[in-house]
């Protein structure tokens, strides 16, 4: 998988080895959902670069503007327990939630694997994450998956496999096992996997089969985590894992709120999102950006997408969004954007902007309040 940003330097690289042909069209995927719709000329002449390039190739397997973000897309359609998945984007870690082992990779490498279809790989150790424990109303997936980097660090985990087990992880959605998964990069492991199981394969109907660790498997680390008393978490400007609960930031003034991103884009955020907004009016510019056409459409029949824009929100097309600051919500100097996404890496949304990371409850909540707020007392 190589998306719009990513596949043009993978073209450029492709073609620069000589390749003609790419070694299998049916196992390429290719989406748009980066810079789109697009924000400038340069980037339009980019778009119709990798489209020509798509169907010379002839690679069906292309998503263009509005399908979706391209983790969204793959496992709507492509992911498989056990199936090895490269995509040149650090967050292809997300696969792991369906049991796959996903992984990112740079765009040069990507020209290889489009032109042979093999690539150099170090097997990862592994560590083994179990975390038990009922989690509080208001409090989700990703004030776990928060809670977890600000202990491993933004390098704990790097080059490893991290395999999460224990009755949080279990009594997780599909969705929710996505955002664990996705952010996984942010503790630097290679990949995030969560072992399938029912939930699993009612999700991916008849792409389900079972996979599992082996039961003298290894571990470099065991590490456990009880959630019962976990207050929603927040990630401060500028670094992943440092994180502090809510109640250490509350009242910190925003000037914009962003629910989206491959992290918490899916319906299941959006949903929590509105139940908070239901009926009320946000009080600073809030971003809401669907991760998927199919999550749009659902938000759309259900009347959640109603109440999101009721409630003064401003609804992008399926795809990144402010995300990666290109467009569609850029931070200007010294303002500050409380985001659902998976980085906030100072200048990631704009020059001069500061970003907090946290929940689709902890932003709505915030959006009302104009400052950070605790979800679990709206």
């Amino acid at each position: 998988m190589a998306h719009d940003g990513t596949s043009v330097l993978a073209i450029r690289a492709f073609t620069e080895m000589g390749a003609r042909h790419v070694w299998s069209p049916d196992r390429i995927v290719v989406p748009f959902d980066h810079i789109i719709p697009s924000n400038k000329e340069t980037t339009s002449v980019l778009h119709r670069m990798v489209r020509e390039w798509v169907r010379s190739q002839g690679i069906s397997n292309f998503f263009d503007i509005g399908d979706g973000i391209c983790h969204q897309v793959m496992a709507e359609r492509f992911v498989r327990p056990g199936m090895l998945i490269v995509g040149a984007d650090s967050h292809s870690c997300t696969y792991g939630a369906l049991g796959a082992f996903g992984t990112g990779i740079g765009a040069t490498e990507m020209a290889e694997v489009f032109a042979s279809g093999k690539l150099w790989f170090r097997v990862p150790q592994s560590i083994r994450i179990t975390v038990d424990g009922t989690l509080q109303d208001m409090v989700s997936a990703k004030d776990v998956t928060l809670h977890i980097i600000g202990k491993i660090g933004a390098g704990g985990a790097t080059y490893k496999a991290i395999e999460y087990y224990g009755e949080t992880i279990a009594d997780l959605s599909i969705a929710g096992r996505m955002t664990l998964c996705n952010m996984s990069v942010e503790m630097g492991a290679k990949a995030g996997i969560v072992p399938p199981d029912k939930k699993t394969f009612d999700f991916l109907k008849d792409r389900a089969h079972s996979v599992s660790a082996d039961p003298d498997a290894s571990y470099t680390d065991e590490l456990f985590f009880d959630v019962t008393d976990l207050p929603p978490q927040v990630a401060l400007p500028h670094a992943v894992d440092n994180v502090q609960p809510v109640g250490d930031v509350l009242g910190t003034p925003v000037d914009q709120v962003f629910i989206g991103s491959c992290t918490n884009g899916r319906f299941e955020d959006l949903k929590a999102a509105a139940g908070i907004l239901n009926g009320k009016r946000v009080c600073v510019r809030t971003i809401v950006a669907p991760a998927s056409r199919s999550v749009l459409q659902r938000a759309i029949e259900s009347g959640v997408l109603g109440t999101l824009i009721s409630a003064g929100a401003v609804i992008l097309p399926p795809g990144c969004g402010p995300c990666l600051g290109a467009h569609q919500g850029v931070l200007g100097e010294g303002e500050v954007c409380l985001s659902t996404a998976n980085r906030n890496f100072k200048g990631r949304m704009g020059t001069g902007g500061f970003i907090y990371l946290a929940s689709p409850e902890t932003a709505a909540a915030t959006a009302l309040s104009g400052e950070i707020a605790d979800p679990r007392g709206v």
